[in-house]
């Protein structure tokens, strides 16, 4: 292997990570109102951020079903929440149990 195709090849690596686009983290929003979240099924990335805003007349929560690895304290009506995705998750209202969500990864 010569000593310019390993030159070539460091040059043209060098070009592309000048160039390569890293996307930036998105926020999305999650409404709740009239006793569901809406969308009550979103696909993010990971390392987005999923906000829930409270728009119902009573409090409520947002609780990983699982393992119950995540939960927000109970979000008051006007309240929001926010968290940064790191798993695919399905999620509800731990007071209002029939709500339910979803969170899917890309």
């Amino acid at each position: 292997m010569s000593k310019y195709y390993i030159c070539f090849a460091f040059v043209v690596f060098l070009f592309a990570s000048c160039f390569s686009v890293k996307e930036k983290p998105k926020a999305y929003t999650v409404e709740i109102k009239n006793m569901k979240f809406v969308p009550d099924d979103i696909t993010v990335k990971q390392g987005d951020t999923i906000i829930w805003v409270n728009h119902d007349m009573m409090a409520h929560d947002v609780t990983e079903e699982g393992s119950k690895q995540w939960t927000s304290s109970i979000i008051p009506s006007g309240g929001s929440w926010k968290m940064g995705v790191t798993a695919a998750a399905n999620y509800y209202c731990s007071i209002h149990v029939v709500m339910k969500g979803k969170i899917r990864l890309q």
